[in-house]
């Protein structure tokens, strides 16, 4: 099959005229992060069937498939159209022919965020303090208060001591009630530097008294200074009064209007959940548990934080409409007025009652229906295992959750490294496909069983039914038939990081905000 191919100049156009295209990086995550143009969304070959119907709701938006020669972007165009997708080419020649067209490349994760965040910094002067400051006023027992605005598992591996988290999109909301006195100084602190930076100019901006300075460089400063981080801890914000509530949403209020927020209303809710003609996305920027305890139907829970901080993970759609939606407004209107600032057209829902927020649980992500595939249950597999050693279990979950737990014998497999990993497994007259979530096995059974004489059937349920029914696991990187490049190595995660990486890491965000002015495609701009 071949596909229309796009060059650098359609790409372009269609950023500078913040036109709607899903530039979509198809390769695994650690070779997108090794080289990629700045607006070039990381969505997977091996994820496509999971990932579409969220990332990519308009069927006939404009999509170009980026890999760098090594047939990716033929195989993501033909099961995009597969799914329905109208729209579809390929970019011609790769990462390779972006340079060569003379486009700018960018490494790391969550690029447009993180150079958006230096540019912040470098417009707004953010205040900040180094690692050897910030200790010396912990070991001081001065007035301070350290936040540490990451998720909170991010938080829970490893934390400046005395820190409480509060994720980035609660500040405004938080913080009155945590840090009482206007006098106390107020540490913001993040891994690296973008959500530190980002936190605390949002307090600045928002109006807070106290003096407020973001911990320069993160975890890593602290890291690199020789200081000792904490493991394991969970301070955590609490529930604030309606009385702290009103003021933080007049002040959130205020700086999204400051940054030209636009206001949407039901009506206008109604018409673009079925408009054809436009991407939008509605997210719901609240807590997790928040989320699931009652929200508005058609919403996502992205919390505002990580929304700021990953945009392009779930906003591949450069050009789209976003909604955001908090009953208290506080979530919405200051992550939103951080999107506004990031040239997204961004809009917060206004006058949500208790009584809107009928639909609970957890958001399911929309997928297309699952092929016929043979099925075993989780005893009938384990008595095959223990019966014979012709069934071999191969997992195609994310490395990191094969290492967190699998299956005792199963082998972790890419399905975009399908064909090298059928060399490296033992050969059996059965192999039993699982993953998490568990629909991704079904799809990858066909091409399994194209590949493979053996009988291949899909462990229903996938690997939480396994567990779900009290069967042993094991955990650790025990028999790994492709690379772990599913996920790229971030220089700041995990408590034992090479520090020449951690500066390197440092290095390259300095070098941000020069990268954003040859790009030119970004529309950014600083309140």
């Amino acid at each position: 099959m071949s596909f229309a191919s796009k060059n650098y100049s359609f790409v372009r156009n269609k950023l500078l005229n913040k036109e709607e295209i899903a530039f979509l990086d198809v390769r695994e995550e650690d070779p997108h992060a090794q080289e990629h143009p700045l607006f070039a969304a990381g969505l997977p070959l091996s994820r496509i069937e999971i990932d579409a119907y969220g990332k990519l709701p308009r069927k006939d938006i404009p999509i170009v498939t980026l890999d760098d020669g090594e047939g990716y972007a033929e195989l993501a165009a033909k099961k995009f159209l597969e799914l329905g997708y109208t729209d579809v080419s390929i970019y011609q020649g790769g990462v390779t022919a972006w340079k060569a067209a003379g486009g700018e490349v960018f490494k790391d994760v969550n690029v447009p965020s993180k150079s958006f965040g230096e540019l912040v910094e470098s417009k707004r002067h953010t205040p900040s303090l180094s690692a050897q400051e910030v200790k010396k006023l912990i070991d001081e027992k001065a007035d301070v208060v350290v936040i540490d605005v990451r998720r909170f598992d991010e938080y829970h591996t490893m934390s400046i001591p005395t820190g409480i988290n509060v994720p980035g999109a609660e500040l405004v909301l938080r913080i009155p009630d945590l840090v009482p006195n206007p006098k106390t100084k107020i540490i913001v602190n993040c891994a690296g530097r973008t959500r530190s930076i980002i936190g605390t100019q949002s307090l600045i901006n928002a109006g807070i008294p106290n003096e407020v300075n973001a911990l320069r460089n993160g975890t890593i400063g602290w890291t690199l200074a020789g200081q000792v981080l904490d493991k394991g801890q969970s301070r955590k914000f609490k529930e604030v009064s309606n009385e702290i509530t009103q003021t933080a949403a007049e002040r959130a209020r205020s700086v999204a209007d400051r940054a030209n927020v636009k206001r949407a209303n039901f009506a206008d809710l109604a018409q673009w959940q079925t408009q054809a003609d436009r991407t939008t996305y509605f997210f719901d920027p609240r807590t997790p548990e928040e989320y699931e305890a009652g929200h508005l139907p058609g919403f996502r829970s992205v919390p505002g934080g990580q929304l700021v901080q990953e945009t392009e993970m779930v906003i591949p759609v450069r050009g789209a409409r976003i909604v955001l939606a908090d009953p208290s407004g506080v979530r919405a209107n200051m992550p939103a007025s951080w999107l506004a600032q990031m040239a997204w057209e961004v809009y917060v829902l206004d006058d949500i009652k208790a009584s809107d927020l009928t639909a609970q649980g957890p958001w399911k992500a929309p997928m297309p229906n699952l092929p016929s595939v043979m099925t075993v249950d989780p005893k009938t597999l384990s008595s095959w295992l223990q019966a014979d050693s012709n069934t071999l279990v191969v997992d195609f979950s994310t490395h990191a959750n094969y290492v967190k737990g699998h299956i005792p014998g199963s082998w972790y497999a890419l399905r975009s490294k399908l064909e090298d990993a059928l060399l490296t497994l033992p050969q059996v007259d059965r192999y039993v496909l699982t993953s998490t979530p568990p629909e991704l096995a079904a799809f990858i059974a066909k091409e399994f069983t194209s590949l493979s004489k053996a009988e291949v059937c899909v462990l229903s349920g996938g690997n939480k039914a396994w567990t779900d029914a009290g069967l042993e696991i094991e955990q650790g990187a025990t028999h790994l038939a492709s690379p772990p490049i599913d996920r790229y190595k971030r220089p700041y995660e995990g408590t034992s990081v090479d520090p020449a990486a951690m500066q390197a890491y440092l290095d390259w965000e300095f070098g941000l905000v020069e990268q954003l002015g040859k790009d030119g495609t970004h529309h950014f701009w600083v309140l």
